[in-house]
């Protein structure tokens, strides 16, 4: 499965959260939602979420593998980085 397209919203907010992603694979399936946060050392993403009776949030949507998950996490920083470069932030 290849990654074909990655779309960047950048939001303009005080919080931790940078941007929120989509992200197409093989030109036929997207999801949606896909955070990136700063952390204490670094940007991450965190995938899209759904919070449960128990007041718990749960991935609806996640890699199986850890190197899937480092592979999309690298592209979609790299996007949001060239993101940054090119247009001025939306608001929140």
């Amino acid at each position: 499965m290849q990654v074909t397209d990655i779309r960047v919203r950048k939001v303009n907010s005080v919080g931790k959260m940078k941007a929120v992603v989509s992200v197409t694979f093989d030109g036929c399936f997207v999801v949606h939602d896909i955070k990136v946060i700063e952390g204490k050392e670094r940007l991450f993403i965190a995938m899209p979420s759904r919070k449960t009776a128990e007041g718990e949030f749960k991935d609806v949507a996640h890699p199986i593998s850890s190197e899937l998950r480092d592979e999309l996490q690298s592209l979609i920083l790299a996007k949001y980085e060239e993101a940054l470069l090119e247009t001025p932030t939306e608001e929140a």
